[in-house]
């Protein structure tokens, strides 16, 4: 019984990476990279945050689908263009591109940094 705070811990920990590790298969760019980007006409860019934080401040390409409606909004997507997906530190939109994965996207990006690094 002495072990068990130590094991809850352990597990916690455990749990945390798991969440912030990179989705595999989805590439990983900087902000400076994605300024090179930005005019692709063959990309779709997405931002995943909140309306309020978008419409607070946004990079004009972006399109603005929070977290919380991806699953609706996926169908005005295009799974033949690379989406690149963005928020405000990279936490929801490593989790937004993992929901995309799990749908059939295959080309898919994540913004190290988000909008913090922008």
């Amino acid at each position: 019984m002495e072990f068990l705070p130590y094991i809850l811990m352990g597990l916690a920990v455990v749990f945390l990476i798991s969440r912030m590790k990179p989705t595999a298969g989805v590439r990983q760019i900087t902000t400076a990279e994605l300024k090179q980007e930005l005019n692709d006409k063959n990309k779709q860019f997405i931002d995943v945050r909140t309306p309020m934080e978008y419409k607070g401040n946004h990079i004009r390409q972006f399109q603005n689908f929070p977290l919380n409606t991806i699953g609706k909004s996926m169908n005005k997507l295009s799974k033949d263009k690379e989406t690149i997906v963005i928020c405000q530190s990279g936490m929801r939109s490593n989790a937004a591109v993992k929901q995309l994965k799990k749908a059939g996207f295959t080309k898919l990006t994540n913004v190290k940094g988000g909008m913090n690094a922008w």
